[in-house]
């Protein structure tokens, strides 16, 4: 498997952890398989980690320290670099969102990336001083393109009532966009649920993320000004599955969703 674009061990520590990983295990004359049964995962997963697309896990980097006696050196490695902004997450995130599985996205104030058209995504770099925002939306809309594989991924989006509700650009533009939104709810492997107003405090305030599921191993990215973080740490992950679902105890049944998203877009008519 080859290295993920963008792939550099000198300027990355996680790149550098993925980079001596496989120099060891190639060193040692050790195959995939038997990395993967080290840490109780397939082979898959320890290529993904050695080309630089999954970030190797704590809890694994013990087991592997213990099985080639490094005294702790991957351990600590990974506790180092999970204390630093690493500047490729975004570009990471959106090469695992291309070949996901399954998406999971929680979002508190714009639509969905992957379901914003053209003229709201260039509202939104717009609203927010961004330099290339036509480059910026075309991108945007291009990522779009993982929703009609064969298979489609599965997709499940609850957004907050505020998205629908609060103007982007001009009426047209969110008339538009709530259409389009529509449309895709309507796909068999698209949910689309609103969280009401009326839930008041819930456990999605905090803010949005997205959930990237590939070959059953979660990834998450956190939505934050000048750029996200990208977490694949399964402790952590497993906590944001948590949340999720505890959105969606709050959030309106699919059809009762369709309903409210149908009366805004007419609001904008």
């Amino acid at each position: 498997m080859r290295y993920r674009s963008g792939f550099d061990p000198d300027g990355n520590l996680w790149d550098l952890i993925a980079f001596d990983l496989r120099r060891q295990r190639q060193e040692r004359d050790i195959s995939l398989a038997a990395v993967g049964g080290i840490i109780g995962r397939d082979r898959s997963l320890v290529a993904y980690v050695e080309c630089g697309k999954t970030k190797l896990q704590e809890k694994h980097a013990v087991k592997i320290d213990d099985a080639w006696r490094t005294d702790g050196l991957y351990s600590r490695l990974v506790k180092f670099a999970k204390l630093g902004h690493d500047v490729s997450w975004s570009a990471t995130y959106l090469e695992l969102e291309a070949d996901a599985g399954e998406l999971r996205s929680w979002d508190l104030g714009w639509v969905p990336g992957l379901f914003q058209t053209e003229d709201y995504a260039r509202a939104t770099f717009d609203a927010a001083g961004t330099e290339g925002a036509e480059a910026g939306a075309k991108a945007r809309v291009e990522r779009q393109q993982c929703l009609n594989r064969t298979p489609p991924p599965r997709v499940w989006a609850i957004i907050d009532e505020r998205v629908i509700t609060q103007p982007v650009g001009s009426a047209e533009i969110m008339r538009d966009q709530l259409a389009h939104l529509i449309e895709l709810a309507k796909r068999p492997h698209v949910s689309v649920r609103v969280v009401p107003q009326s839930a008041g405090a819930h456990a999605g305030r905090d803010g949005s993320f997205n959930i990237i599921t590939m070959g059953g191993v979660d990834s998450v990215y956190t939505v934050a000004p000048g750029g996200g973080r990208l977490i694949q740490d399964a402790t952590e992950t497993n906590c944001y599955r948590v949340w999720f679902d505890l959105i969606g105890d709050v959030a309106l049944p699919k059809n009762a969703s369709l309903d409210l998203i149908v009366e805004a877009m007419e609001r904008f008519s």
